[in-house]
């Protein structure tokens, strides 16, 4: 994979809105912190354009997308916020000029669309973290491991135990985000091969049944079988039925890839929280479950 350039003092980062409606009241706070890290923000006011619920028309977010994939001094693009639309634009993007010059697309959640998207057809890394609507109530942690990545500085995460974890050590590229999102990749161009990859989910207000429906759609088109390993994120604010399902979203999940025999850790700090640290997708990872859960990332 194709690692972006690291990014140096007065960098250009492009924020874009590829989902849901954005406003500059909700962002100020993120936009003086990247200024603040030395990099210099750059948006015009389609970033605040309104159709629904959407930030704009399809045309119109995809236009803006376009440009900072196009432009060579945008050295990252910072997806403002998430919440449901890039899977309707992802389609109309050229990104031949962007296999040329690549550079850091960041965010998570809709996100995963594009993460996806380019890890398997332009075999470029990208960045899942936290953005911009989330930056205020972000961890200190969360932040700073933002921008260190950016300046090219490498990661490593020492996890908690979880007793749900399989323990066991593994490598392999590193794919994956929100679960739901995935489900709603499967069968195109944008689903990500998952043969001999650390799979990497989290998940926002689902029901139970509906993480146990995706995690058995997976499992049912062999996307879990060969797998390196599984990193869970959070699973968080999950809902249930009048009826419990009887079991929680972690439990789901080790149920599905009981039968496997790669290692998976369960609680890793990112997601729909407030300590939501980076990760490169598409980067090298070794994912050591022991007492002391740990991953990092090859140079």
């Amino acid at each position: 994979m194709i690692k972006p350039p690291s990014l140096i003092k007065g960098d250009k980062i492009g924020l874009v809105a590829p989902a849901r409606k954005i406003n500059l009241e909700e962002i100020e706070y993120a936009i003086k912190l990247v200024d603040n890290e030395g990099f210099v923000p750059i948006y015009n006011n389609d970033l605040f354009s309104v159709d629904n619920q959407f930030a704009g028309s399809d045309v119109l977010r995809a236009r803006s997308i376009q440009q900072l994939l196009d432009e060579k001094d945008i050295k990252a693009i910072l997806s403002a916020r998430g919440g449901y639309g890039s899977i309707r634009i992802v389609d109309l993007l050229d990104f031949s000029k962007f296999k040329t010059h690549p550079k850091w697309f960041i965010g998570f959640s809709d996100i995963t669309v594009f993460h996806s998207h380019i890890n398997k057809n332009f075999n470029v890394q990208t960045l899942h973290a936290s953005m911009p609507l989330s930056f205020p109530e972000n961890s200190p942690e969360a932040l700073k491991s933002l921008f260190n990545l950016l300046r090219g500085e490498r990661a490593q995460y020492n996890i908690d135990r979880n007793p749900l974890n399989k323990p066991g050590y593994s490598e392999g590229l590193l794919t994956g985000g929100n679960l739901s999102v995935l489900y709603s990749l499967m069968g195109s161009a944008s689903f990500p091969d998952m043969d001999n990859k650390i799979l990497f989910i989290e998940d926002l207000d689902e029901y139970l049944y509906h993480i146990d429906r995706m995690m058995m759609a997976l499992k049912r088109a062999g996307v879990l079988e060969n797998l390196n390993g599984l990193i869970v994120g959070g699973m968080t604010g999950m809902n249930d039925n009048e009826i419990p399902f009887g079991k929680t979203a972690y439990q789901i999940v080790r149920e599905a890839v009981e039968d496997y025999d790669y290692p998976v850790c369960f609680g890793f700090p990112a997601g729909h929280i407030n300590d939501n640290r980076p990760l490169i997708m598409g980067a090298k990872v070794q994912l050591d479950v022991n007492d002391h859960p740990q991953i990092s990332f090859s140079e």
